[in-house]
């Protein structure tokens, strides 16, 4: 059975939330599309489809088919060693087996391959490895660190600009005389003269044909599609002012025209959208700076000689030189040298961390101080920086569940605006006489104001109300080392009132150390005790038994070998050494077994009280002795407590200490509840009691037995230190590890939702109010189209200001 595929596709032309439910059911009724979601802000759509039945060149036909263009990338790649048509052949065909790839076509005389490419799915270095495969060498002009799809869209700009030129030209000459006739402002011969009408035609004729030529068709496509948007209302309102003023100068209706109502609402709708499309460049600004990130050049190590290459060209296994003051080009291990890394760009935290031999380095991070040479393990669309990118991307195409009521109301909204235009046109031309010595017709009067009611309703403020500030919230937090992998998450995040805390590698550092070995009734040292212990413990991957196998290594103590190793989940392990056998735990790991160890109880008790850690030692069944481990506090875990509690949320730590050591932690770090001798399976089982009472949780964890506590909590926060496991269960991930992080995404979840709510508000207040004020003939057309205008870049401006959170 084929496995489905999902990819993300970049849109050119949408306006408003109709255009999005117009490209989702083109898309949807596709054969083997399961599912496709459309994104207003970011102009993408995420589309799952059956590969066996559909694919991407489908796809995009099918987007162009519903009346949009799919953003697309070029790439022009010189070559050497293309000697016939055999070569061109064999390049365009590995370069046509890239998902992704459009058109190719090689050159064989200039020795040039050019593609065509959708940038979401293929880069142009994805194109030249394809060449090198293939057998041919690519000659190296430049670094690949250009955005395709940011430059698709800036040549929409670009064309919206050179659009919107034409229509100034064409309208302010004809506004400013039309208004000058209208204000008795002409001399009387040429402001009754016939041709100054023909004039108004001709200005007019262009904007309305070339310049509006695009709410024509895409409200055609629109309508074939079975739905209306925007487009519908500007096409209908300009070409009813149009054709009555064209008719009026063929003199088949009497009255005089209205050329400059038609022109300039094209034009003001047309600087609304140029505008507009420029604010919502700035919505991604996040992302891009997260690009540019990016080293453009490297020095490599290649057949014993350091030479210098472009970032993207680094293959896994490379031996990289990084010098201080320059950044890391894609993620290894360190091999030689010590420096301190400015790792800010990816966590939000800005103190340099010390790197030394068999360290982690990620690419676009800072090299501060010394040199190292590291090994490339992760390269291109594998790399930490590019990981954390498609995350956030996917962030921002999601759909967060507020916008559901926006989109409801948007699927209906044009044919009910189109039905109160009919209707105001109805009332205002059979119902209301005109007043004494009007200067309009009857017809003149109800078209005009039929006509504003079209104008003046907006449904883009609706559609762009949440993605809008998703868009900018999710780009924030990436950018504040919080990475907000849903915009579900995004918002369900700031209603949370419980914040349960994994103890280990949460709230404490989770590297404990051992304090106390106390030993009263065994026949060997405390340091045989040790080297028992520790030889049972390599066995362990448990944060204690790291802590006792270290302790044995610093006192110079050899380990023996082991056998019949076992563990018990959340209780200890069991191992036999020189045929004795070890049992190494908790007091719930001993009472199972039957071993007495109440001649220690006083002992325990000390440890912890101190907040230490107490594990159990017994040789063939009998307790040898105990060992105290401690592992402290985190920097900040008390200040990030106390802003919880700020915030009016309850807090809870779980752990799988036992009751008096979990306690001892709380107070010290001032947690509300504590929840001790919590089993690891036993975790989203507490999680789910609170569900149970009514709380909506936050869990926030590290280790592989938290990642079911993760998915079960209404919100998972994984520490970015921890596990893979735990971070890809989570739908929050806190990068630097930094505690002070989970007040910090549930503020910036709260102030999304509330920019999102004050654009809905705004977005339904202008529409209620304003539709029926030009249903009554309180708004002319042009002011109109100038206060819709305003609407969307309103919405927008107001996401926007999500760039400047601090916390």
């Amino acid at each position: 059975m084929t496995e489905n595929r999902q990819i993300t596709l970049p849109i050119l032309g949408m306006t408003c939330a109709n255009c999005v439910a117009t490209v989702e059911k083109s898309l949807a009724k596709t054969d083997g599309v399961q599912n496709a979601s459309v994104n207003l802000s970011s102009e993408r759509a995420a589309v799952r489809f059956d590969p066996q039945k559909t694919n991407v060149i489908d796809l995009i036909a099918q987007v162009k088919s519903s009346g949009y263009e799919v953003a697309l990338g070029e790439a022009n790649i010189l070559l050497q060693g293309i000697t016939d048509g055999a070569d061109t052949i064999r390049i365009e065909k590995a370069l046509n087996t890239i998902e992704g790839v459009i058109q190719t076509q090689v050159n064989l005389a200039s020795e040039r391959v050019f593609a065509r490419y959708v940038p979401t799915l293929v880069s142009q270095n994805d194109l030249r490895q394809e060449i090198r495969k293939a057998g041919f060498k690519v000659v190296e002009e430049g670094g690949e660190l250009q955005d395709a799809e940011e430059n698709a869209r800036k040549k929409e700009i670009v064309h919206q600009r050179q659009l919107l030129l034409i229509s100034l030209i064409f309208s302010l000459p004809l506004f400013i005389v039309s208004m000058s006739r209208d204000f008795g402002l002409l001399p009387m011969s040429i402001a009754h003269a016939r041709w100054l009408d023909w004039v108004f035609l001709i200005l007019a004729t262009p904007v309305q044909f070339f310049v509006g030529w695009q709410y024509y068709v895409n409200g055609f496509k629109a309508l074939r599609n079975k739905s209306a948007n925007m487009d519908v209302l500007v096409a209908m309102g300009t070409s009813a002012a149009y054709f009555y003023s064209f008719f009026v100068v063929l003199g088949i209706i009497p009255g005089h025209g209205f050329f400059e109502t038609s022109a300039v609402i094209i034009t003001l709708v047309r600087l609304g959208k140029y505008l507009e499309a420029k604010a919502k460049g700035g919505t991604g600004d996040a992302i891009r700076k997260l690009l540019n990130l990016r080293p453009k050049k490297a020095s490599v190590i290649r057949d014993g000689i350091e030479i210098e290459v472009f970032a993207e060209d680094l293959q896994v296994g490379d031996f990289v030189i990084v010098r201080p003051g320059e950044k890391i080009a894609v993620d290894g291990v360190v091999v030689e040298g010590h420096s301190s890394i400015d790792e800010s760009m990816l966590t939000g935290e800005s103190l340099p961390i010390e790197k030394k031999p068999g360290d982690k380095v990620f690419g676009a991070t800072l090299n501060k101080s010394g040199l190292i040479k590291f090994e490339a393990t992760k390269i291109g669309k594998d790399t930490a920086l590019a990981q954390i990118i498609k995350l956030v991307e996917d962030a921002q195409a999601s759909k967060a569940p507020i916008q559901n009521l926006a989109d409801k109301i948007s699927a209906i909204f044009v044919p009910i605006v189109i039905g109160i235009a009919v209707i105001t046109f109805l009332i205002w031309y059979f119902l209301i006489p005109l007043p004494p010595n009007s200067d309009v017709t009857l017809l003149a009067r109800a078209i005009i104001n039929s006509v504003s009611v079209l104008v003046i309703a907006c449904p883009c403020a609706m559609g762009l109300a949440t993605p809008t500030a998703v868009m900018v919230g999710t780009g924030r937090g990436a950018q504040m080392g919080i990475l907000i992998k849903s915009s579900e998450s995004l918002e369900h995040a700031g209603s949370v009132d419980v914040v349960v805390l994994d103890k280990t590698g949460t709230i404490t550092r989770g590297q404990p150390k051992v304090t106390d070995i106390i030993v009263k009734e065994f026949e060997g040292s405390e340091e045989k005790l040790l080297q028992l212990a520790a030889s049972v413990e390599t066995g362990s991957e448990h944060p204690l038994g790291e802590a006792v196998t270290a302790e044995a290594s610093l006192r110079g103590i050899p380990l023996l070998e082991i056998s019949a190793f076992k563990a018990r989940s959340g209780k200890g392990v069991i191992a036999e050494v020189e045929g004795k056998t070890i049992v190494i735990g908790n007091q719930n790991l001993f009472k199972s077994h039957g071993i007495a160890f109440a001649s220690y109880l006083n002992e325990i008790t000390e440890l912890e009280v101190q907040a230490k850690t107490v594990i159990l030692v017994a040789v063939e069944n009998k307790l040898a002795g105990i060992i105290g481990i401690i592992d402290t506090i985190k920097d900040y875990s008390i200040e990030a407590v106390n802003s919880l509690h700020k915030m009016g949320l309850k807090t809870v730590m779980i752990t799988g200490d036992n009751q008096l050591t979990a306690e001892v932690i709380a107070s010290q770090v001032g947690i509300d509840q504590v929840m001790a001798n919590v089993l690891p399976g036993q975790k989203a089982n507490q999680i789910k009691q609170l569900q149970e009472q009514g709380k909506v949780t936050a869990m926030v964890g590290d280790g592989i037995n938290d990642a079911p506590a993760l998915t079960q909590a209404d919100i998972g926060m994984a520490i970015g230190t921890g596990t893979d496991v735990a971070i890809a269960s989570a739908p929050i991930v806190l990068i630097s590890g930094d505690l002070r992080s989970v007040p910090l995404a549930i503020r910036l979840s709260r102030k999304t939702l509330k920019t999102i709510k004050q654009n809905l508000f705004w977005a339904f207040f202008y529409n209620a109010i304003l539709i029926p004020a030009a249903a009554m003939g309180f708004l002319n057309p042009i002011l109109a189209a100038a206060a819709m205008s305003f609407s969307s870049i309103f919405v927008i401006s107001n996401s926007l200001r999500l760039k400047r959170f601090k916390g």
